[in-house]
């Protein structure tokens, strides 16, 4: 079966995100080995924490908050990554599957996915709202939000052909291998209502299309993480609730050593 599928790939590299990392809660692994996927909160420039519950990986988010994607390709070769939130690709528009578009990274290339492709030159960006809100519901698929997936896949490469020993006495010259051919790069029980992803409003982020041979139709990689509300994740025990220190009541509250004193403006 043809492999070779229309993908997208960045122009170039973003600009680092300035905050502090606040991964301390998993290894760093645990978000994949080829493309490592952290979630970052574009309004208060940091990267949000990860909740290991029941071998799932668990995102806290707020409604109205913007989020980024952040992919970097730690291979050493280029990757086509399809992204999939809330059930549907982010570039396409189409209930995610395998073998759709996806973004093409170079070794050690950064890509902030930022919003539900609209072009090659913007996006409508991902903002964290209520599930009747989110872009899933709204286009009528509501019974996957709350996730995020990444579908990690390597390239199909092409090797010269082998060259059989070289034989000084023969009549023939050694054979000759072929080049390889070139690829371009082309509300819930557990608390509130829950989270999904918003269809936000449009910022320029230009990409081109390039082509991209899958050296398999199975991904050799899938990150998935859940997400839901920082209130709900707390009342499903998957978050610490925080640790309240009770005051123990006194019988006698206002009791203080001395005798009663005088009022404001005393003497008149």
């Amino acid at each position: 079966m043809d492999t070779t599928s229309p993908s997208i790939t960045r122009r170039m590299a973003l600009g680092a995100i300035g905050g502090a990392a606040l991964m301390t809660a998993l290894p760093a692994r645990a978000l994949g080995q080829l493309t490592h996927v952290r979630v970052i909160d574009r309004d208060r420039h940091q990267v949000l924490p990860l909740y290991q519950h029941r071998g799932e990986l668990w995102l806290p988010g707020e409604p109205g908050t913007r989020y980024a994607l952040e992919l970097v390709n730690l291979s050493g070769e280029r990757l086509l990554n399809v992204v999939s939130v809330d059930g549907v690709n982010v570039i396409t528009g189409e209930s995610a599957a395998f073998h759709q578009s996806g973004y093409v990274l170079s070794p050690g290339q950064r890509y902030d996915v930022t919003g539900w492709r609209k072009s090659r030159r913007d996006v409508a960006v991902f903002r964290f709202t209520s599930l009747p809100d989110s872009y899933a519901a709204r286009t009528g698929r509501p019974q996957d939000v709350g996730v995020i997936g990444v579908a990690a896949f390597r390239e199909r490469l092409y090797r010269p052909a082998p060259q059989p020993p070289w034989q000084p006495y023969g009549d023939l010259p050694p054979a000759q291998g072929r080049s390889a051919p070139g690829i371009q790069g082309k509300s819930m029980p557990w608390g509130g209502p829950q989270l999904g992803t918003e269809h936000g409003e449009r910022e320029r982020d230009r990409v081109r299309s390039t082509e991209f041979e899958r050296a398999s139709r199975r991904p050799d990689e899938v990150v998935l993480i859940r997400y839901d509300s920082h209130a709900n994740l707390v009342a499903r025990g998957i978050i610490p609730a925080p640790v309240r220190h009770h005051r123990r009541p006194h019988p006698f509250p206002g009791s203080r050593p001395g005798f009663a004193p005088d009022p404001h403006g005393y003497p008149y």
